[in-house]
Formats: C-alpha cells, sequence, structure tokens
C-alpha cells in the first residue's frame, strides 16, 4: 500500500522483520524514539500475506500517543480517521469494517481479550513503547501469549520497545528473533544546575526557559510532570518572555487542535513546547533542538491513602533522562538542561520500576480469575507478580464479594471485570444500580479517581465529605477540575448504562455506596466524641483536620495515611449501623468469643456480632470449661508470657535439672523445657492443669512442678533423679540439696568441715560432669570454689585453715584433713 512518508531509519530493517514474522509468529524490534517504528510498521504489516486475514492491532500506553499515531498513519495513505486506519481509546473510538489497523490503549485490549480470547479477525497485535512497562500491557502481553500458545498459532505478536532491554522479552517469547534499528542521532550537551532547585518546578522551569531563549536556537521541549505544572508554567512564561514566543502546552486531554500546535512546526516562530512525559518516547515534535527537563513524571503507583492506584509525581530513572535527552537530538545537534545536579544524577534508578513491582495488583489478581488462571506462573511476565501483593490484592476481591473463598470468580466479579475502572469502584457502580442511585456512583466514582476539587481546610462540620465534593461540582468551584471529573462519570454512566438523574443525593445514600467500595475501611469510634476509629482492616486511625466529619459513630473512612498504630483519616463519610448491617450482611459473623482480658485479669465470655475487627454489638455469656482454659492459655502467652506463671523454686529446679541432661547427655532423648519449646506446647502440658482456673489469682496457686514432670515418661524421670539428683550425701552423713543454674554446670554449697577426708570430687550425669563444690565457713559464707578436691586438701586447705582457725575456734581446724573426721558440729558436740 503506497504511503506519503519521509524515509526514516526503521526501513532499513523493515524487510528483515517482515521475513521473521513470515516464517514466524513472534518478533522483538528494537529501535530509539524517532526511528519511525510506531507509524512505518504497521503500514508495512499490512501488505503481509497473513495481514489479509485479520485486522492489525497496535497497543500504545497513552491516549495522546495513540490518536496521533493513527491520525500520522491515515495522512500517509491520504485518507481520514476510521477507514483503513482507526483508533480505540478511553473516551473515544473511530472505526469501520474498513478498519485494517486498530491503534488502542492497554485497558481496551485487556477488556477484548476477556471479551473475545480468540482475539476472531485480528492477525497480529504490535505492543508499541513496551520499555514503559504497565501493569495492563505486561498482562496483555501474557494473555496474547497464552492465547497463542493455546488457541491461535497464526496469531503474529511483535514487541517494539526503545529503551527496554529486550533479550528478556526474546526469551519470553520462546526465543523470538530480535531485530535491532540503531535509528540517527546527533550530540546532545548537557547542561547541569551547580545545587538543587529551591523553587517550585514552575517556576524552575520558566527560569530555565529564559536562559535557554538568550543561549541557544530552535524549538525548546520542557518535560514536566502534570498538567497542573504545565498550566502554572505557561502562565509564568508567557507574562515574563518576550510575545512572539509561542508557548504550547503538550498532554493527553488537550483538544486536537491545541495538539497539533505543539506538535507541528511553526515557521518563522520560536515555539515553547511545555509537555509530560507523553513527549518522551511516544511522540517526535520536529525542529525541538534543546531539552530542558524538570527531572520528574507522574507515574502510576498503589497510594494506601486511597486504597486505588494513583499517579505519583517521582523522580524519572537514568533511562528516562537519557531519552528526553536525545530529543534535543533527532534532526541536529542540541542542548539539554537538567535541572538538577551532577550528583543527583549519579543517584537516579537504571530503570523506571515495573508497574507490576509496585502497583496495586488487585485488578491484576481479577483478570486472573476471569482468565481461569489461579497461579500466574501459568503465564508469560516478564517480571513475576509479588505474592503478597497478590494476596493482599485478593483479600480485597474476596471482601468486594468478587472471587470466593477457593478465589474463583463469582458472578458479580464478572460483571466487575468488565468494567473499565479499579475494582473497588466496580463493586459500588454496581450497588449504584441495585441500590438505585447509578448517577451519583458514577460521580462518586469519578471524584474518587480524579485530583481533589475542594481545597484542603473548607467547610464546616458535615456528615459526609464526598456529599460536600458533589455539591462542589454542581457549583463549579474548580472549573478545570470540574470538567475532568463530569467527563469521567459520563464515561461511567455510559459503561453502566446509566442517566444523568436522580433525586438529590444525601449522606445516607453516599455512605451506603461507599460502603460497597471500602468494606475493609468501615469503621467505628473508639470512644464518643474523641475521633478516634478502629477500621475493619484492624487499622487505627484518627480524623484529621482535612475532613469536615464530626460525631459519628460510623463512617467509612475513604482516603487514610499513614499506618502503625493510627493513620489520619482525610476524608470519611458517614453511615448508621443499620445501613453496615444491611451492606455488610454476609460478612458480618456473630459467635461467641471466649478471651483473656489483661486489664480485669481474668477471663471474659461475649456474644459478639463483628465486621472484621470492629466490633459492632456485644453481651455476656456463658463459656465450657475447656474454652476457659484455652482462653487462659492466651492470656499467659499475651501477658507476661511464661515469666507470668508460678514458678516455684521446685519447677524451676526441675526445669533447670531437665535442660542440662539435655545439654549433657543428648543420646537420652529428653526434651529440652526451653521457652520457645513451652510456649508452643502450652496446650499440652498446662492446659490439663488449669480446669476451674479463670483468673490471674488462681493461676498464681497452680504449681508447675507436676505440669512439667508431666511431660516425660516415667522412665525418663528416672533417668532425671538418677542423673540430675536434687541431694548428694556427703562425707558428715548430711544430705546436702545440689544446686542447677540455669546456665552453667551444677554445684554444690557445703561446709567445708563436712567434707573431710573426701578426695574424690563427686560427678553427676553418668560421671561425665564434675560437681563444682562452693566450701562454706562455719556462718555460711563462701571461702573456695573448687572441682578438685583433692588438690584443695593438698594445698589451698592450709592457707584457708590459717586465716580462719582463730575466728572460728569452737569449729575443728585439723593440721591433716585426710585423717579427720567429717562432721557438721562444733568441736564440743563432736
Amino acid at each position: 500500500m503506497s504511503t506519503k512518508l519521509p524515509p526514516t531509519p526503521i526501513e532499513e530493517i523493515l524487510p528483515e522483520l517482515l521475513t521473521a514474522l513470515a516464517g514466524g509468529n513472534v518478533a522483538v524490534l528494537q529501535a530509539p524514539p524517532g526511528a519511525g517504528k510506531t507509524t512505518r510498521v504497521p503500514l508495512a504489516l499490512l501488505d503481509s500475506p497473513f495481514a489479509a486475514a485479520g485486522r492489525i492491532i497496535m497497543l500504545e500506553p497513552r491516549r495522546l500517543a495513540a490518536v496521533n499515531a493513527a491520525r500520522f498513519m491515515a495522512q500517509a495513505l491520504g485518507e481520514e480517521l476510521g477507514q483503513t486506519v482507526g483508533f480505540s481509546i478511553r473516551f473515544e473510538r473511530k472505526v469501520s469494517a474498513a478498519t485494517r489497523i486498530e491503534v488502542v490503549t492497554e485497558g481496551i485490549l485487556a477488556r477484548r481479550l476477556q471479551s473475545d480470547p480468540l482475539l476472531e479477525g485480528v492477525c497480529a497485535v504490535i505492543f508499541d513503547e513496551f520499555h514503559e512497562r504497565s501493569l495492563t500491557s505486561d498482562l496483555s502481553l501474557a494473555l496474547c501469549r497464552d492465547v497463542q500458545l493455546g488457541l491461535r498459532e497464526d496469531l503474529r505478536i511483535l514487541v517494539m520497545s526503545a529503551t527496554l532491554d529486550a533479550g528478556p522479552v526474546a526469551a519470553l517469547l520462546g526465543g523470538a528473533p530480535l531485530i535491532s534499528s540503531v535509528g540517527r542521532s546527533f550530540p546532545v550537551e548537557l547542561r547541569y544546575l551547580n545545587a538543587e532547585p529551591t523553587t517550585r518546578l514552575a517556576e524552575t522551569a520558566c527560569a530555565a526557559v529564559a536562559r535557554a531563549v538568550k543561549e541557544t536556537r530552535g524549538d525548546i521541549l520542557v518535560f514536566l510532570p502534570g498538567t497542573g505544572d504545565i498550566r502554572r508554567c505557561e502562565r509564568l512564561v508567557k507574562d515574563a518572555l518576550p510575545a512572539d514566543l509561542l508557548v504550547a502546552p503538550l498532554y493527553g486531554d488537550l483538544p486536537f487542535a491545541a495538539q497539533q500546535q505543539a506538535i507541528v512546526p511553526v515557521p518563522g516562530r520560536r515555539k515553547v513546547v511545555l509537555a509530560t512525559n507523553i513527549a518522551e518516547t511516544s511522540l517526535t515534535i520536529d525542529g525541538v533542538r534543546v531539552v530542558i527537563d524538570t527531572g520528574y513524571s507522574r507515574q502510576l503507583r498503589f497510594d494506601p491513602s486511597s486504597g486505588l492506584n494513583r499517579l505519583d509525581t517521582l523522580r524519572i530513572s537514568a533511562a528516562s533522562a537519557e531519552q528526553r535527552a536525545g530529543r534535543a537530538g533527532r534532526q541536529a545537534p542540541g542542548v539539554c538542561y537538567r535541572l538538577w545536579t551532577e550528583h543527583t544524577q549519579r543517584t537516579l534508578l537504571p530503570f523506571t520500576p515495573a508497574e507490576i513491582k509496585v502497583s496495586d495488583l488487585a485488578p491484576l489478581a481479577l483478570d486472573l480469575a476471569l482468565w481461569g488462571v489461579p497461579d500466574p506462573a501459568a503465564l508469560s511476565f516478564l517480571d513475576a507478580p509479588p505474592a503478597a501483593h497478590l494476596t493482599e490484592g485478593r483479600a480485597l476481591l474476596r471482601s468486594l464479594g468478587a472471587l470466593d473463598a477457593s478465589g474463583a470468580i463469582t458472578p458479580l466479579g464478572r460483571l466487575m471485570a468488565a468494567l473499565p475502572m479499579h475494582p473497588r469502584l466496580a463493586a459500588m457502580l454496581l450497588a449504584g444500580e441495585s441500590l438505585g442511585t447509578p448517577a451519583l456512583a458514577c460521580t462518586l466514582a469519578a471524584l474518587l479517581s480524579e485530583r481533589d476539587i475542594m481545597p484542603r481546610g473548607t467547610g464546616s462540620i458535615t456528615d459526609s465529605d464526598l456529599l460536600d465534593r458533589v455539591e462542589a461540582l454542581e457549583r463549579r468551584l474548580d472549573p478545570q477540575a470540574s470538567r475532568n471529573i463530569e467527563r469521567v462519570a459520563a464515561y461511567f454512566r455510559k459503561a453502566l448504562r446509566a442517566g444523568e438523574g436522580g433525586p438529590r443525593p444525601d449522606a445516607a445514600q453516599v455512605g451506603e455506596l461507599l460502603m460497597r467500595a471500602y468494606p475493609d475501611r468501615i469503621a467505628r469510634e473508639r470512644s464518643a466524641g474523641s475521633g478516634r476509629y478502629l477500621m475493619a482492616n484492624g487499622t487505627g486511625a484518627r480524623l484529621s483536620s482535612r475532613s469536615n466529619v464530626r460525631n459519628q459513630q460510623f463512617v467509612v473512612a475513604v482516603e487514610v495515611e499513614g499506618a502503625g498504630a493510627e493513620a489520619e483519616i482525610h476524608l470519611a463519610s458517614g453511615v448508621s449501623l443499620e445501613a453496615v448491617r444491611e451492606g455488610c450482611a454476609a460478612a458480618i459473623t456473630r459467635g461467641r468469643r471466649v478471651f483473656w482480658d489483661e486489664r480485669e485479669g481474668r477471663v471474659i465470655a461475649r456474644d459478639e456480632e463483628r465486621l472484621g475487627a470492629l466490633l459492632l454489638s456485644e453481651r455476656p455469656a456463658q463459656a465450657r470449661p475447656e474454652d476457659l482454659a484455652e482462653a487462659l492459655v492466651q492470656g499467659i502467652l499475651s501477658g507476661r508470657g511464661l515469666a507470668g506463671l508460678n514458678w516455684t523454686p521446685e519447677a524451676q529446679e526441675f526445669r533447670n535439672r531437665v535442660n542440662f541432661l539435655a545439654r549433657v547427655l543428648p543420646d537420652a532423648g529428653l526434651t529440652e523445657l526451653s521457652d520457645q519449646y513451652l510456649q508452643e506446647e502450652i496446650g499440652t502440658w498446662l492446659l490439663p492443669h488449669l480446669s476451674g482456673v479463670r483468673s490471674l489469682n488462681a493461676l498464681a496457686r497452680v504449681d508447675l512442678l507436676q505440669p512439667l514432670k508431666g511431660i516425660f515418661s516415667w522412665r525418663e524421670l528416672k533417668l532425671i533423679d538418677d542423673e540430675a539428683p536434687t541431694h548428694l550425701s556427703v562425707p558428715s552423713g548430711s544430705r546436702v540439696r545440689l544446686s542447677y543454674p540455669e546456665h552453667g554446670e551444677p554445684f554444690l554449697a557445703v561446709k567445708l568441715q563436712e567434707m573431710f577426708g573426701l578426695a574424690e570430687t563427686p560427678r553427676v550425669a553418668q560421671g561425665r560432669v564434675p560437681v563444682l563444690i562452693h566450701l562454706l565457713s562455719p556462718a555460711r559464707r563462701p571461702i573456695q570454689v573448687t572441682a578438685d578436691l583433692k588438690s584443695f586438701w593438698n594445698g589451698a586447705y592450709r592457707e584457708v585453715c590459717k586465716e580462719l582457725k582463730g575466728r572460728y575456734p569452737r569449729h575443728p581446724w585439723p593440721d591433716d584433713p585426710w585423717e579427720a573426721q567429717a562432721t557438721r558440729h562444733v568441736k564440743k558436740r563432736m
């Protein structure tokens, strides 16, 4: 098919690419931005024999890029959009029966695959700009590959990328041919700041534009994170610089005429294009010789505060910085002003993390369930979804009713998956239908999807922050934000086939709808008027000054910031207990709970009604004896643990004896009474001895000696008594207690006079361990510690005798301890 296009670098490798796809069904194309891959490759494929069998679908990550690519190809063919080339994006579709190339955004392709797994009438799928690694593009590639391997061997898959390491993608596609285009570029001079900027991004960018106008020639491309920064910078540049300078914004929501003004050169006028990262790789803007890079972009991340994926302003990666700088050298040598220091440049991440690693995976979990694949490892993902994130996503889907207990998709889940939005919002929209408030549900979903339209700290005490925003939307306090929200709401109404009308909403209706989106964030005030809440998911939170909701026993916490013991609720809506019971009936549990009350120090029994961690109602109840004992054990473990039990000296000594033998006689097979073992098995060794015990006072009377002995058989107890005896007989005839410290060897504390004549140090544990002898004075003060009595009598005894003989004259101090009579008495009694 003939086209009216100037030559581009990509044309050199088109024959190789066409040959690869004609002989096989997969290929990977790596080509730098500006090489022409987005517009030349689909047109080249039209003439391939396999293309006669159906339509070519090309996935573009961004709406603006999709529309402009389709428009550019249609113009090259001399046709109107919707004929040979068309597009399908979120708010618009232009295709016909004659369309052979359809450019689509990611969500469109994913939903089409789910509704038509065979991709009837499609001969090839092209993934453009795959290096951006959005969650939906990763999923779509995995599903396309699954279709290709299982159902459609004739389906061609082509992955195109500018910066991605293409080797792993080629391997993922079974060793697909890897074709590279070197493109062409000119040198770009990099200019850094001497210090990090202290002004806002728009002000910093405006100052850089003023500098570039003086120092350089050619059109200027400025990268800013979002539309708000672009509008602020546009006002500043127009106020500060000459009027003949054409300032052209470029972002996805602009009308077509404004987009063209930014993209197409204007003869005789120097142009400053203020763009989001849409201009990084997806679009080529002729005439640009200068790039000003603020170093930030809006990236999709999971926002824990809203429970949704949101666009956050984050530092770009080194790869993105390189791509942006390269825009200045597409047609001639250029200059790139990087609005950060060289030190900061060295700290940038090499590549932007793939969304599958950092975003909420509830949408992915729903798509996998709809596809019928419980394990994502069964699909070809370039990066495996993090298991913990996927588990969290599935837990949310179960709470929304989208998955059953086994993880299979429910009929409600199928309806949710058909709606182009996050599962939370899909659940709310479907609830809006059943509650008779579909238009209000669509408005709330749009408000939650877009930036907040109300300034912080405005308004007075209210029942619902979200109802305040519905009313603010009607008053159009922020016209631009209101237009965006109304457009999104209209899109949702179209998806739901809902009208615009309906009765004037109230706080009760808003709360009922929000409960369906945030069942895990229904919260109950801890005490009346405190503003401190506990949510159904177990998180504690308090109302912040940004919320106008007050004096509500139950609320739905829509925006929650922070974690830990107490987060902050910024947006909330009040609900009644009756509404909670009705809206969450399937999730509410009723049962008897027997538990240890730490404050009262006893076991309590209650009949409770709960929603997750929330206690909705309770009343006293009677518990079975076995339930009381189990609760008491839990109280022990949750309180002071083992240290809170009644460790009598005898019980502690028995434990020490056992642990000593377990250490020195490992072959005996005795169970070591470690903290870990006693805690893990407390229900086995202690529970049978707690009959009738339900308080701390009663627990303090339970001697642990018998429960501990119950762990061992009678043979093991005999071994313990034989090899770790409690007493030893000494030469004086006394039976002296043998002590077993928790750490260390056993010792015998005995009066020196009772050991006269004993040469061999006593031993325990089958004779393996000598007993440490603590020899005491008549006043039972330590004189000597020894494990070698023979050496003591022959040596140190004489010095001890000299020192103590005069101090204790009533006690025997013989010159020859070997021949002396051992005694526990004084000389007179001897």
